[in-house]
């Protein structure tokens, strides 16, 4: 089993520092000047005074932060896994911790947390940091996370053609805890199981165990 606790860890020999030839990400075609005019908007319509010092350059600053915290919408994460290596190995791949931030599709308030991400290879290999690179454009959307989970697990699945894909995520929601029912530290876990982990309990217990074994 090849376990590493955190995306941005990396060891001689490994795979998680393979990325002299990253792709960039190509600029987003975001309409600033339109959400410029629909933040003023939202300010007027609460009651402030868009004019004010300490609002008159919110509307550009929201643009921006807008165009970043989106920016997947405008890349493909398929991207990331293209490049791979052909390995003979028989056990369980792990990245855990790979931590994310995204914004639930609902309210469009941040969500935050971790992403664990297993695989069971079939003669297909990805380097390291590409899973991490993978979680960051599938958040960078508006998202609820099970459709994150969800869409993580069936592009390793595809592109990858492994005998088993687990993705498990943990995250806290601000529209839980700043609104609503307010209630701080409440955490939301799912999971997606592909292949031997979703028919083979003994595989799917054993990804668990990896995950959480050292936590409790």
């Amino acid at each position: 089993m090849h376990s590493i606790d955190s995306a941005t860890d990396s060891a001689p020999g490994s795979l998680a520092g393979e990325d002299d030839d990253l792709d960039q990400p190509t600029p987003s075609a975001v309409d600033l000047d339109r959400i410029e005019r629909a933040v003023r908007e939202i300010l007027l319509a609460v009651g402030e005074d868009p004019d004010r010092e300490g609002l008159q350059q919110t509307p550009a600053r929201v643009a921006r932060m807008y165009a970043e915290v989106f920016g997947g919408l405008h890349e493909d994460p398929r991207q990331h896994l293209r490049k791979f290596f052909t390995q003979q190995y028989d056990e369980v791949v792990l990245v855990r911790d790979i931590s994310f931030n995204s914004f639930c599709e609902h309210h469009l308030l941040p969500f935050m947390g971790k992403a664990h991400i297993g695989y069971m290879p079939n003669g297909k290999v990805i380097g390291l940091s590409k899973l991490g690179r993978v979680v960051e454009v599938v958040a960078r959307r508006p998202q609820v996370q099970e459709r994150m989970t969800e869409t993580i697990a069936d592009l390793l699945e595809e592109t990858l053609g492994a005998k088993g894909v687990a993705v498990v995520v943990e995250a806290t929601h601000t529209c839980m805890t700043v609104r609503g029912v307010r209630k701080p530290g409440s955490v939301c876990v799912t999971s997606a199981m592909k292949g031997k982990f979703r028919t083979n309990q003994s595989s799917r217990s054993e990804i668990m165990t990896l995950i959480y074994a050292d936590r409790r």
